[in-house]
């Protein structure tokens, strides 16, 4: 997304509404996390954080991780992932690539070389495609690292994997013998 203050703080607020908390604007999310525009805009709209369609269609078009997307008829607006209250998601399952990655900070590899990644308040676990996303997101936990995770093992054992509007991979979890600490730079060897 641009630098610019306004649609950062819109993303945040999108992001708040539309992934943990409809029910404060008023909003009830439809199936596959849908919203209508129109309600969305009023309801931003009275609870003083007033929002232009142009505005909206800004976020939607500018943020970086393609947080938000429109229906076809653009009537509705939805958080692609990241939710934790139950969505239905109409995701259907795919083949994933033979290898994925997950970004996490440095004070997790113990208990994730441990246990293995589950999905905790969110619906599923968030992997990425390649290891330079992955370890973006790990940098959002402190010291980043990241796990290559073995997808076609996986899904060769019987896991489904989905795949959401922008790219982000999803699993309900990931059992330690799949994954392999592929970056720990700086690691702690106390953590």
């Amino acid at each position: 997304m641009s630098a610019n203050p306004r649609l950062i703080k819109i993303s945040r607020y999108l992001s708040k509404h539309l992934r943990h908390q409809p029910e404060a604007l008023g909003l009830t999310l439809a199936p596959g996390g849908w919203a209508s525009v129109e309600q969305l805009l009023a309801a931003c709209a009275q609870h003083h954080f007033p929002i232009t369609y142009s505005e909206l269609e800004n976020v939607v078009a500018t943020d970086d991780k393609q947080r938000f997307s429109f229906d076809a008829t653009r009537s509705l607006i939805r958080a692609n992932q990241g939710h934790s209250i139950p969505v239905d998601f109409q995701l259907e399952p795919v083949v994933p690539p033979a290898l994925l990655y997950h970004g996490t900070g440095a004070s997790s590899v113990k208990p994730i070389l441990r246990s293995g990644l589950y999905k905790m308040s969110r619906h599923h676990v968030h992997l990425s495609l390649d290891k330079v996303t992955a370890q973006a997101v790990g940098a959002r936990h402190g010291q980043p690292v990241v796990f290559a995770v073995d997808a076609a093992a996986m899904y060769q054992n019987g896991f489904q994997f989905y795949c959401s509007a922008n790219g982000v991979w999803l699993v309900d979890q990931v059992p330690p013998e799949y994954l392999q600490l592929i970056s720990a730079t700086n690691l702690n060897p106390s953590h």
